[in-house]
């Protein structure tokens, strides 16, 4: 499981980078406007999916800094976002390649942001879960890109496995 988790770790940064480079295309106005997606704007969704990212490594590594409501604005800058997400990206790899098998199948508690209860499970579900949530919300982003008349980003797994990621094969 872990090189697995570690393929999806370099896929997860391929993938933001893809959807990092598109969003840099849009005017300021494009960037902000609310299309419908669940948190609205490319900015608060992408907003969304660093603060996400950082509550759960904080939960999992003790570590890093978390904001306590999923819609917090880490930066309104998009500049600043895009860097943040850069470091944020090498910064689940390098964790990622520190896990074995045993701390993979171990289980830790957390309390959800949006639920004051108590949850043990284990690692590796969660982090299937984490990479999934990516997924969905670049997924939203996408959208929002293709309703604004944008070319559509080939996301797929599959086309990062025959390019960038082909030493995961």
């Amino acid at each position: 499981m872990r090189r697995h988790f570690q393929m999806f770790a370099d896929y997860n940064r391929w993938a933001n980078a893809l959807v990092y480079e598109a969003c840099a295309e849009l005017t300021e106005a494009e960037y902000r406007a609310d299309q419908g997606a669940f948190f609205g704007s490319a900015h608060r969704t992408l907003n969304h999916l660093l603060c996400a990212d950082r509550i759960w490594l904080k939960r999992v590594t003790g570590s890093g800094e978390a904001p306590t409501a999923l819609d917090t604005i880490l930066h309104e800058d998009f500049a600043a976002l895009r860097e943040a997400r850069i470091a944020e990206d090498q910064r689940i790899i390098d964790w990622i390649d520190t896990l074995d098998e045993g701390k993979l199948a171990a289980s830790f508690t957390y309390s959800p942001v949006s639920s004051p209860t108590v949850i043990t499970q284990p690692l590796g579900p969660v982090l299937a879960h984490v990479f999934n949530h990516q997924t969905h919300h670049r997924g939203q982003v996408h959208m929002i890109l293709t309703s604004l008349g944008r070319p559509s980003v080939v996301l797929d797994l599959v086309y990062f496995l025959r390019g960038d990621g082909k030493r995961w094969l």
